[in-house]
């Protein structure tokens, strides 16, 4: 048996999706995106900028500061150079104010004892000292005169080693005489002690 069905055949609902979005709401949707991250991007180098530049003049701060002390201390190693050589000088001038004092001390000393040493008819034309050591250069009349005076000397407790060098016959128009030269080392007299227990030197009488 055949069953017809006479019923108008019904329409199946069909369920649609959501409706996509138009390709210009899209595109407005991602600009506020691209825009911060841009606006961020450009804080961002801002901020990397004034960074760099705070640490570059802080650099540059330093260096400068750095480069005035190196000139204040250059300025201070110089005048230190300064004052020491000034230093030296004033030593170098009171070493040599000293050493002429002893010098002259000892040229009077010298010239005192070859003086009262001296006998009669024996002149004395140049002596000169350096080192402890005296050179005597003179006139007399004879050997006799010269062996005298050698041994004068060799008594006096400021010389020892008093030796003839040479002895020359020599003449003018009148009168004949003997040029000798002389040497002898110069000492300091030897040191006593007084009864008061301070030291005294020992002077010839």
């Amino acid at each position: 048996m055949i069953k017809i069905n006479l019923l108008k055949p019904g329409k199946k609902e069909i369920k649609e999706g959501p409706t996509p979005l138009a390709p210009e709401f899209k595109e407005k949707k991602k600009q506020p995106l691209y825009s911060l991250i841009i606006v961020v991007a450009i804080i961002a180098i801002a901020a990397l900028f004034f960074f760099q530049k705070s640490s570059f003049n802080k650099e540059q701060n330093l260096l400068r500061t750095a480069q005035e002390e190196k000139k204040e201390l250059e300025y201070v190693e110089v005048k230190l150079a300064q004052l020491e050589q000034q230093k030296d000088l004033i030593n170098r001038k009171i070493s040599l104010i000293r050493r002429l004092q002893s010098h002259q001390e000892v040229a009077v000393r010298i010239i005192d004892e070859l003086s009262k040493n001296i006998p009669g008819w024996v002149w004395l034309t140049e002596t000169t000292y350096e080192n402890y050591l005296l050179k005597i250069n003179g006139q007399a009349l004879s050997n006799n005169l010269i062996a005298d005076y050698i041994f004068n000397l060799n008594k006096s407790p400021y010389f020892r080693n008093v030796s003839l060098i040479s002895s020359t016959q020599s003449s003018s128009r009148t009168d004949q005489y003997l040029e000798f030269s002389l040497t002898a080392e110069y000492v300091l007299p030897p040191v006593i002690m007084s009864p008061t227990g301070e030291a005294e030197k020992r002077e010839e009488k």
